[in-house]
């Protein structure tokens, strides 16, 4: 290989001070105008869930990199049989297709994260903060790491170097951690293309109408493109975090709780058919309808605005009737 694994670069090593001295930057500013975008109990929450994510992701790098070359390797004879080539290489172009797909599947990724319970409660943990800040970005799931590569197998079988890709996925990573702030207004023309934090308020968001929406990485497009993109409203209060929050805030609780829930839901169903939606289904499904999921509660919230809504318009006619 023209890369090795040992002589990967790590674009995290670079970035780390440039994290923590923002991070002190921000918490500054809350404190001096007095935000409220940190405190103490949730800070330590997002550290220690942050530093198991770097050290579980620092441990199944390996694993990403040899699937990676597994499947590089393994279909170089098809390549060059049926595409004529046996790898893409290393030129500037293809670095740029690297980053597109790259996103690509990262919106996928996260998006199937919010619509399957299993890799919700992957995921929940990310979204388990009432605060959104830079530390925040931290919050990953200590699962995720296991199953997330999946959806970049296709790079490698179409001859993108695994390092290639790994490199891009940290890049991606990278980006997103700018993106947790309330602090950057809106940008218009830069916003229409790009994830900025001003969209990613919505995503964090637990208010009703902007559950499971703007899913991207570094690139909106694919929500826009994919029906799933939602711009913030500012008339409108952002309540962040999750619906049903976690009682506790250790590490443990917070990447674990919801697989016991789920455990517990298979177990208290005798129907095959319900087990595995429990499982395999949109978060918040039941086969009693005793709980509901974002599609069905967005659904009420419409119909209860249109309701209100007309219910003005049809007093004045009855008013005018009257007259």
């Amino acid at each position: 290989m023209e890369i090795l694994f040992d002589n990967m670069p790590n674009p995290f090593t670079y970035f780390v001070p440039i994290f923590a001295v923002l991070i002190i930057v921000e918490a500054y500013i809350s404190y001096r105008e007095d935000r409220e975008l940190y405190n103490l109990k949730d800070s330590m929450a997002s550290t220690m869930v942050g530093i198991g994510a770097a050290v579980l992701n620092t441990l199944t790098k390996a694993y990403h990199i040899t699937l990676f070359y597994l499947f590089f390797e393994l279909f170089e004879p098809l390549r060059v049989e049926y595409l004529g080539y046996d790898n893409l290489g290393w030129a500037w172009w293809v670095w740029v297709l690297c980053l597109i797909g790259d996103d690509f599947n990262f919106y996928w990724h996260h998006r199937f994260c919010h619509t399957i319970r299993l890799f919700w409660a992957a995921h929940l943990v990310h979204h388990s903060s009432s605060k959104f800040n830079l530390g925040t970005a931290f919050r990953n799931g200590w699962t995720i790491f296991l199953y997330k590569p999946i959806y970049w197998l296709w790079l490698p079988i179409l001859g993108f170097n695994p390092v290639m890709i790994a490199l891009c996925m940290a890049f991606n990573s990278i980006y997103q951690f700018f993106l947790h702030s309330t602090l950057v207004p809106k940008i218009p023309v830069y916003g229409q293309i790009f994830n900025t934090p001003w969209v990613h308020q919505v995503h964090h968001a637990c208010n009703i109408e902007y559950l499971d929406r703007n899913h991207g990485g570094i690139l909106i497009i694919w929500d826009r493109i994919f029906g799933t993109y939602r711009d913030k409203e500012v008339e409108l209060e952002t309540k962040f975090g999750v619906l049903h929050p976690p009682t506790k805030h250790d590490p443990i609780t917070l990447n674990f709780h919801e697989f016991q829930d789920i455990w517990k839901d298979v177990r208290s169903v005798k129907s095959w058919k319900a087990k595995f939606m429990y499982v395999f289904g949109p978060p918040g499904w039941s086969h009693d309808g005793s709980r509901k999921t974002s599609k069905q509660l967005q659904q009420e919230w419409e119909e209860n605005r249109k309701a209100a809504f007309a219910q003005p318009v049809q007093q004045q006619t009855a008013d005018a009737q009257v007259a």
